[in-house]
């Protein structure tokens, strides 16, 4: 792109979109924070950024960028860890941040219809006071978006109970690649026409079309619940508590784990105090709603520890305590930032293969990287595991990256052996597109591509993500 036609086409942007001296950006700040995410491995270098305020300002960026071949990145919260949203090659980011309107609760439909750029924290605060709540939640909350979340189809800590964020998304609005607007289902609970072209849209991670506005589907909000923490020998004793937890006598909202190395890095941060005297391989966070009579939950605690599937537990007595047990789970990925560098990997295992993956994981990386230090943690309930490898610091992060890099194809070929996915729940975007042949078959891939062609045929939409 020559510096005259980047000229002359920014000022197109000004003059035939907004002359908002806040809706175009070229200050290196902002260059630099809204061309990145969280993935901490690819440079940011953004055209520009434009911060619309409408689904119509949006549409008439993407006309321009159409008509003009310019490449385009989508960028919501940026709290992802593949590299969806990184404008490393001279795009022009379009950030939902000033579209963050919220339209008052339908209390008898249990609907609400936000812009992409509403947060999911303000979201739930938004629909708290009626009782309700939209069920998608995880650690980045305070940050992400929900244009972000639906096109990453976002899992965390509820999936075991509610399902993925394509669960509840009743209607969307989309603009494509030209810049048309496109409304799909509205706030439909049946909608038997043909294809389901909501569901196309999500989990695509930008490349399909930018998700303006959404009618989220709501729940009842369950305001009695018990937390509970335990510590286990390690992983199979994980899942034998697991699968206790399962046929017990209430409603599994998450069942979270994290190794005795993620607890050490959490304590590190964040100076928390340290819940058990002894410390053991695993830790367990059970959440559930509590049963109608509490001796029925103190009495399967008792059963566990009768059985010997725990060594420790902790029952919160308050929210206080309930929040402290959460904090240890939800402030370990920020923790191995904060206290290296963690080459991240998040897979997911039919839960009937998590043990044996479990197993030949550990053997693999005993006898092939001794050297790197395992923090494993995750959403147990799910099948979802968060394995990070932490940089040791006899290695350049160069020379580490590389080491990785094979790492993953050997990691890959062991998820693929156990029927499981290369991306649970955080994509693909810059970081996992090579493996992509690790979870799809050729015949799978050519569809992708054949859809992609069809609605961004210049390949102007978040250009090289997945693919």
């Amino acid at each position: 792109m020559t510096e005259d036609f980047k000229n002359g086409f920014l000022q197109e942007l000004r003059e035939k979109v907004s002359k908002d001296p806040q809706f175009l950006s070229l200050e290196p700040s902002e260059l630099e924070e809204f061309g990145k995410d969280w993935t901490k491995v690819y440079k940011p270098n953004p055209l520009a950024v434009v911060f619309p305020r409408t689904t119509q300002e949006v549409s008439q960026v993407m006309r321009l960028c159409h008509n003009q071949g310019v490449a385009v990145v989508p960028s919501g919260g940026r709290t992802g860890l593949a590299g969806g949203a990184v404008a490393a090659n001279g795009e022009l980011v379009i950030s939902l941040k000033r579209m963050n309107r919220m339209d008052p609760v339908d209390t008898t439909a249990l609907t609400l219809k936000v812009q992409g750029g509403a947060i999911t924290e303000a979201v739930h605060k938004h629909c708290e006071p009626h009782g309700l709540t939209w069920p998608v939640d995880f650690a980045s909350k305070g940050s992400s978006h929900v244009g972000g979340n639906i096109a990453t189809n976002a899992g965390g800590v509820n999936v075991i109970r509610y399902g993925l964020t394509r669960q509840w998304v009743l209607g969307l609005q989309v603009v494509l690649a030209n810049g048309e607007v496109i409304e799909l289902n509205g706030a439909l609970e049946k909608n038997n026409t043909g294809f389901d072209l909501r569901q196309l849209f999500i989990g695509t991670e930008g490349t399909l079309g930018i998700i303006t506005e959404a009618t989220l589907k709501l729940t009842k909000l369950f305001l009695h619940k018990k937390v509970m923490l335990f510590s286990v020998t390690d992983i199979a004793a994980v899942l034998n508590l697991f699968r206790e937890a399962r046929v017990g006598p209430f409603t599994l909202n998450a069942f979270e784990f994290l190794t005795d190395f993620c607890l050490e890095r959490v304590l590190k941060n964040r100076k928390f105090p340290v819940p058990f005297e002894k410390r053991t391989g695993c830790y367990v966070l059970i959440d559930v709603d509590q049963p109608e009579k509490e001796d029925v939950l103190e009495g399967w605690v008792e059963k566990v520890f009768e059985k010997g599937l725990v060594h420790d537990g902790l029952l919160a007595q308050n929210d206080k305590e309930a929040q402290q047990f959460w904090a240890y789970r939800e402030s370990v990925a920020e923790s191995l930032f904060a206290t290296g560098l963690p080459h991240k990997n998040d897979v997911s295992l039919p839960i009937a293969g998590l043990e044996g993956f479990c197993g030949e994981l550990d053997r693999f990386f005993s006898e092939h990287y001794p050297d790197y230090e395992i923090a494993n943690f995750g959403h147990i309930g799910d099948g979802n595991l968060h394995i990070n490898i932490m940089k040791p610091d006899h290695l350049e992060k160069a020379e580490f990256l590389k080491r990785t890099h094979q790492v993953d194809h050997d990691l890959f070929k062991m998820v693929r052996k156990y029927g499981g996915s290369i991306s649970a729940e955080h994509g693909v975007g810059l970081l996992k597109k090579d493996f992509l042949s690790y979870s799809r078959t050729p015949a799978e891939m050519t569809l992708l591509k054949a859809v992609k062609t069809a609605l961004d045929p210049k390949g102007i939409l978040n250009p090289g993500k997945i693919f």
